[in-house]
């Protein structure tokens, strides 16, 4: 099974098709059709088939999809059937709920918590003690971490993504509010949680303009 050349667009949808698929098992249903998929996800039957396809298809012609057995392939695809270690840097209230957070049914189990203020040393949170910054380059080499979570402020992020870079971090989930610059030996997803709520206020304020008006504080 070559990924080479699989457009970035399939790649996020996986996720969303696992998501739906895991639902599906959930719910006890065995096989599913391309067309009924579609319909719950809202996208084309067409869409999934070439989807899927890059990675070998999967379906029968006249049977369609096997729930556990695509759910499990998309899994392996995604890497989601080994566990990975991950640590969160920054253990502010963000930090603190991603470590609250089951990440365990998706393959990542978080071993360790950091943060520079010492008041916060020794906390517990989800059962997992917090260690200051100065002790991260030992953890990660002992415990061979190869993913962590970026809660830290702006200003911080790219020194200590530079530093996880050299201590061998390999993927780095970002929720500082800038964009990280790594080199390509480095995977990273910079999540921005204004971002994305500003768009939502675009499409809920732009939707259907022609039904009502708003006032903004902005008009004042």
């Amino acid at each position: 099974m070559s990924e080479r050349g699989i457009s970035s667009a399939v790649i996020r949808r996986l996720p969303r098709y696992y998501r739906y698929l895991g639902e599906l098992l959930e719910n006890n249903v065995v096989r599913i059709s391309s067309k009924e998929l579609s319909i719950r996800m809202k996208v084309t039957a067409s869409q999934i088939r070439q989807d899927l396809n890059n990675f070998g298809g999967f379906g029968q012609q006249g049977y369609g999809y096997n729930v556990e057995y695509l759910f499990e392939e998309i899994g392996k695809i995604l890497g989601l059937n080994t566990i990975q270690n991950m640590i969160i840097i920054g253990a502010g209230n963000l930090g603190q709920a991603l470590a609250n957070y089951d990440f365990d049914r998706i393959g990542f189990r978080v071993i360790g918590i950091f943060d520079a203020n010492p008041r916060l040393e020794g906390l517990a949170v989800h059962g997992i003690e917090i260690k200051m910054v100065d002790e991260l380059e030992e953890f990660i080499k002992t415990h061979e971490i190869h993913v962590a979570t970026l809660t830290v402020p702006k200003k911080n992020a790219r020194t200590i993504a530079s530093q996880l870079e050299e201590w061998g971090i390999c993927a780095i989930w970002n929720f500082a509010p800038t964009d990280l610059h790594v080199s390509d030996d480095v995977c990273v997803k910079n999540v921005h949680l204004d971002e994305s709520l500003m768009t939502l206020s675009y499409n809920f304020r732009n939707r259907g303009k022609e039904k009502y008006s708003y006032h903004s504080y902005m008009d004042d």
